[in-house]
């Protein structure tokens, strides 16, 4: 029995229900805006919430830009202890593009995992945009989903559900190695903004 919920309700809190809801036995979208959360629920057969809500996910994605993690923390973070909980964002620095904001031994991950050291945190979906995830296949082959964490269990779970969504689950190591996918999604971002590449583009992993 796999139980999803999904906090944000934007472009990328969109692709991941629709990647996800194959594989789970029950989807919840959280949203600030109910009527929101509530049209992306419909689309998926899951139910709407909002942030003050009962959190009903074993998993729970954090869909969300960096900058709202912090405040939404403080709002859910005491529910979502015994929960794995997946990290999309990059800290990108925005105001000189150029950089990461976290400390260069540090992940948004991992603070993320100091804020609710009861969850199981895994870093994910953060190396491709929405569009790629939607579409499945970037050059004709699978996008890869790298998936970083300590809990082996929690990671395996949500490999299954990434791979019966029609991608490629791609354990990355532990949640250390979420540095690394961060580094990563920030060069992926700095090159669809300078146009070398475009906003629909994944990470493959050629065979």
């Amino acid at each position: 029995m796999t139980t999803i919920s999904i906090i944000g309700t934007g472009n990328m809190g969109s692709a991941l229900a629709d990647l996800l809801s194959p594989g789970a036995t029950s989807m919840q979208i959280i949203g600030r805006d109910r009527a929101k959360a509530q049209a992306l629920a419909e689309r998926v057969k899951g139910t709407a919430a909002t942030l003050e809500d009962a959190i009903t996910g074993d998993i729970v994605v954090l869909a969300l830009p960096y900058p709202a993690i912090d405040e939404v923390l403080d709002v859910v973070g005491a529910r979502l202890a015994g929960k794995t909980l997946g990290d999309i964002t990059n800290p990108v620095d925005f105001a000189t593009f150029n950089g990461l904001v976290v400390p260069a031994d540090s992940s948004a991950a991992a603070q993320i995992a100091v804020r609710v050291p009861e969850a199981n945190v895994l870093k994910a979906f953060n190396t491709s945009f929405g569009g790629a995830l939607l579409a499945r296949k970037v050059a004709g082959q699978d996008v890869a989903v790298l998936v970083a964490g300590d809990d082996a269990e929690a990671k395996s779970a949500l490999i299954e559900l990434i791979d019966q969504g029609g991608l490629r689950g791609v354990d990355a190591g532990p949640l250390d190695r979420a540095r690394e996918l961060e580094a990563l999604g920030f060069l992926s971002i700095t090159l669809a903004a300078a146009g070398k590449t475009g906003w629909a583009s994944g990470f493959i992993l050629a065979p």
